[in-house]
């Protein structure tokens, strides 16, 4: 049986204007191993770029992982390590009866990684001196600022 590989992932998103152009930052760690990625779009939301870099990483794996991911989005983390984001999506991405769930495109693909990879969210306090959580929120800046960002196709649908 072979073993599973342990990854840590540190990601972060960011937004100029709240919406506006935004970015998300991700930096995968693999037995001293670093892969950063990064990317934008043009128009689109901070919690919606915190949860792409989330995706963006996981979908970097090759193969099945365990994968510690940290993120300095309270919502993020929250929303799946208690389970939100599942409730949402088996209420047809309800939040309670009146209010819709926001990125439900996000969260399923969030989610299908997730049943794929054995991932466990940890929050940590950004801006706080991690050097990788630093180097994040570099990457998301910078990719926001790019010139020719693409549409996000999801945030569009939702305005």
């Amino acid at each position: 049986m072979e073993k599973v590989k342990h990854v840590t992932i540190y990601t972060d998103g960011a937004c100029l204007g709240n919406p506006g152009p935004g970015g998300y930052g991700a930096i995968l760690l693999y037995q001293g191993h670093k892969k950063e990625l990064s990317g934008g779009y043009r128009k689109t939301t901070n919690n919606r770029m915190e949860i792409m870099a989330a995706i963006v990483g996981l979908e970097a794996l090759k193969e099945k992982c365990k994968v510690t991911l940290y993120s300095d989005s309270e919502y993020l983390v929250k929303a799946m390590s208690r389970g939100w984001a599942q409730r949402w999506q088996a209420n047809g991405w309800k939040r309670n009866k009146r209010e819709k769930a926001l990125n439900p495109d996000l969260w399923e693909r969030l989610l299908q990684l997730c049943e794929y990879h054995e991932v466990q969210f940890s929050w940590i306090k950004g801006h706080a001196g991690t050097p990788e959580n630093i180097r994040c929120d570099e990457l998301a800046m910078q990719a926001a600022q790019q010139p020719n960002l693409p549409g996000d196709e999801g945030y569009n649908k939702e305005t």
